[in-house]
């Protein structure tokens, strides 16, 4: 029997790309940002769908949607969008292109809180957990300080702010305020490696310790950094949704999916479509992340010795 050597990222990825759950989250994922990106277009680019989230029209049928998804010869209608494949609204928009440009907002920011969260995260972890000593005390008192504050009352004070400036502040400001536990687990990670003979020799030989850190240790750290990106990812989208909701997300006269459910939650009873497709694409952007960072995760976990081939 031969026996092939696998370089560690080969055995990472190898583990990845066979957890069923990952694989239908991350093309989940992906139809997702492309359905959103595509049929509406991004700025200047134009999307190959015919009609905006701001151009009202006539409302026909009730606003009623005209999608179909059960083939003629089971008894549907068979498989056509129609004209609103979402319905419309109480004022005749498409509402297929108010969830995509919502579906765009709300994946922005979240991508957003998931980049500066693990940023901050990564480096305020990192650096208490090599350096130690005072500059640890004054980092980690910190840390427990925004652990203290409830994160959703601290992100509402930020976002009312923030929402005024657009996404991109609303992000980095959520971003700002959701990192202390993915910079508790960084820290414990550099705890241990500090003391590692490999970087015991990297200090003997007069390596910097800036270089210690990014060549030698953060390395070692990067499946824990990564995971944590991911569900910051995943719970971002959710506190967006929060934060819309009650108004101090996105504000209007754009949408995110938290805001449309937030406008439309009096029309639950007479028209549930408007209400129910927002909260569809949240479900599926969060599970889908989730399940990514659960592959992610099985994927870099050491213990993980077997790859079946």
């Amino acid at each position: 029997m031969t026996v092939v050597a696998r370089t560690q990222a080969e055995i990472i990825r190898r583990r990845f790309f066979r957890h069923r759950a990952a694989m239908a989250g991350l093309v989940t994922l992906l139809f997702v940002i492309v359905l959103a990106y595509s049929s509406i277009g991004v700025g200047p680019i134009p999307g190959w769908w015919d009609k905006t989230y701001m151009s009202t029209a006539s409302v026909l049928d009730g606003g009623r949607p005209t999608l179909s998804l059960v083939p003629g010869f089971l008894g549907g209608d068979g498989i056509r969008l129609g004209e609103h494949p979402f319905g419309q609204d109480n004022v005749g928009i498409d509402y297929f292109a108010l969830v995509m440009r919502g579906t765009q907002q709300s994946l922005t920011v979240a991508f957003l809180i998931g980049f500066v969260s693990t940023v901050i995260g990564a480096t305020v972890g990192a650096t208490s957990g090599y350096f130690r000593g005072r500059t640890e005390a004054v980092l980690m008192r910190f840390t427990d300080v925004m652990i203290a504050i409830p994160v959703l009352v601290f992100a509402a004070i930020l976002a009312a702010a923030a929402g005024r400036a657009g996404i991109v502040a609303l992000g980095v400001a959520i971003g700002a305020v959701t990192w202390t536990g993915l910079a508790r687990l960084v820290r414990g990670e550099f705890l241990s490696l500090r003391e590692k003979e490999f970087v015991e020799a990297a200090r003997a030989a007069g390596t910097r310790s800036t270089r210690i850190i990014f060549k030698h240790i953060m390395p070692n750290t990067v499946g824990v950094i990564i995971v944590s990106a991911t569900l910051a990812i995943a719970a971002g989208i959710l506190l967006e949704t929060a934060l819309s909701y009650l108004d101090l997300g996105v504000r209007a006269p754009d949408v995110s999916l938290g805001s449309l459910i937030s406008r439309y939650e009096t029309a639950m009873q007479t028209r549930p479509w408007l209400f129910w497709w927002p909260g569809v694409f949240i479900v599926a952007i969060a599970l889908s992340v989730n399940f990514i960072g659960d592959g992610l995760r099985d994927a870099f976990d050491p213990r993980q010795t077997r790859v079946r081939d």
